[in-house]
């Protein structure tokens, strides 16, 4: 369901808002439930709830998981530096949120290309100086890896916590593992790596609503979506040492108690682990 106060006139839309076509980010909005969405993207949610009425459970499966995974990393690794791929707009619960409240001396760096989310994002870091965000495109880690405000604020010589939390579904090419690998390859031994992803199960029940919901998005105003097999999400960790209980479903992933009612089936769809880099 689309947020009420979600804007609906065009006149509402600023100027550098491309509402044309859908935006990763102001879908994931729309799928929990937020405000700062429009009709095109609310379209894609739309189309994907017509074949799994559940849908937005993937987004907050995804986000729960990006929270469990922050408060693992800030209470158990002693880390205090992260690098957030595709941050998306802010919610409840951003990661500086989370982690700062473990560890106040944590300095978080996201990352984002779209306007929207830079415009919001940098308005509520205003007040934060160990949080920052930058505007780069996080499938060429190149860029992103030698950007000034990562550099300035991030020790390479010391262990990094990165963050591709639904993100790398939406890199519809082939080149999803060597762009994993050359952000692994720059961090320093003892990082972690949380990785969340679109995830076709490969079984006789869920995989063909993954395969449906994957059609979907492709051929959506958004134009990604990809549901990857166990093995395809596995090559996107190389090198690295699973978390137990490795990669599992994302509400498996140290759940906050024990489950009480039945998983929806677009919960088999969608993946997460965390791993460390010796």
């Amino acid at each position: 369901m689309p947020s009420a106060e979600a804007p609906e006139a065009d006149e509402a839309v600023p100027p550098y808002i491309d509402v044309s076509k859908a935006s990763v980010a102001r879908v994931y909005d729309a799928f929990l439930n937020g405000k700062d969405n429009y009709e095109i993207d609310r379209e894609v949610l739309h189309r994907i709830e017509q074949v799994a009425p559940e849908a937005t459970q993937l987004g907050w499966d995804n986000r729960e998981f990006l929270i469990r995974a922050s408060r693992f990393i800030a209470s158990q690794t002693g880390i205090t530096q992260y690098l957030d791929c595709g941050s998306g707009l802010p919610t409840a619960e951003n990661t500086h949120q989370v982690v700062q409240r473990i560890q106040p001396e944590a300095r978080v760096v996201y990352v984002d290309n779209d306007p929207v989310v830079l415009a919001h994002g940098r308005a509520l870091l205003e007040e934060n100086d160990q949080t920052h965000l930058i505007g780069a495109d996080i499938f060429e880690p190149s860029k992103v890896l030698e950007n000034e405000v990562v550099r300035k604020h991030l020790d390479f010589s010391e262990p990094i916590a990165l963050y591709q939390c639904g993100t790398m579904h939406h890199y519809t090419g082939d080149r999803y593992a060597e762009i994993m690998k050359e952000y692994i390859d720059a961090l320093p031994s003892g990082s972690y790596v949380a990785l969340s992803h679109f995830f076709d199960p490969e079984t006789t029940e869920h995989s063909a609503l993954a395969r449906k919901m994957e059609e979907i998005f492709i051929h959506s105003p958004m134009g990604s979506g990809s549901f990857r097999t166990r093995a395809q999400i596995e090559s996107m960790l190389p090198g690295l040492e699973l978390v137990e209980p490795g990669l599992v479903r994302c509400s498996d992933w140290w759940p906050d108690g024990p489950r009480v009612k039945p998983m929806a089936s677009v919960q088999y769809c969608i993946a997460g682990a965390v791993g460390r880099k010796p």
